[in-house]
């Protein structure tokens, strides 16, 4: 799982750099010096892993990520770039329990508010790192077998899954004139325990992302 994770993203940073440098030539605006915002969307591609370090066998799932972002440049190499987006982490899996086939999902959906702190070496390249606070407005539990068929769709309803979370992302945009093609991997700095009477849930979401832009 964590090298199908590995190869789709390295093939989409590989694809987008070759893509850049082909038409680097054409990007005659250098926005690294001036106030701008815009607009993105694009998935995320999620999964969990157990903070104890015990054996998780989930499947990571794709959710949609999408929202706005402003570049605030602090001389031409630095810069700030918050963002909030609207973002969906999740897992999935399947498995056999006494003869019976079952598949399982969870889907949260998340206002992420990334502060990003930017080092941008030339204008074609943003090299983008900082914490991200995510705030949970809801959360969506599928189990299906033969023999039992639940779905529970829970808005605030589980005390025990952490509302606010705080996050690390890291990543790269790449600048092709008002296009911005971006890759970020993100993981979460706390577990999703919420009021601490209960050991679980324990787990933490990984996830990486590509987005494609639009900057004014």
């Amino acid at each position: 799982m964590k090298k199908t994770m590995k190869k789709v993203i390295l093939v989409f940073a590989f694809a987008t750099f070759i893509f850049g440098s082909v038409f680097a030539q054409k990007n005659s605006t250098d926005f690294r010096q001036k106030l701008s915002f815009g607009i993105k969307g694009g998935a995320n591609y999620s999964n969990v892993y157990d903070t104890e370090g015990e054996q998780f066998n989930a499947d990571a799932k794709f959710g949609l990520a999408a929202g706005v972002f402003v570049g605030i440049p602090l001389g031409k190499l630095l810069g700030v770039q918050p963002e909030v987006l609207f973002s969906q982490r999740g897992y999935q899996g399947s498995g056999s329990l006494l003869g019976s086939d079952y598949s399982y999902s969870y889907t949260s959906n998340h206002i992420d508010i990334p502060l990003l702190f930017a080092i941008k070496p030339i204008s074609l390249i943003t090299i983008l790192a900082g914490p991200q606070y995510s705030f949970l407005i809801k959360d969506k539990y599928t189990f299906n077998s033969a023999i039992v068929n639940t779905e529970q769709e829970q808005v605030f309803e589980n005390d025990n899954i952490r509302k606010n979370t705080l996050s690390f992302l890291g990543g790269l945009d790449f600048n092709l004139n008002r296009i911005v093609i971006g890759t970020r991997v993100g993981w979460d700095l706390q577990s999703n325990k919420g009021d601490g009477t209960s050991e679980t849930p324990r787990y933490k979401n990984l996830w990486y992302q590509a987005t494609i832009g639009f900057r004014f």
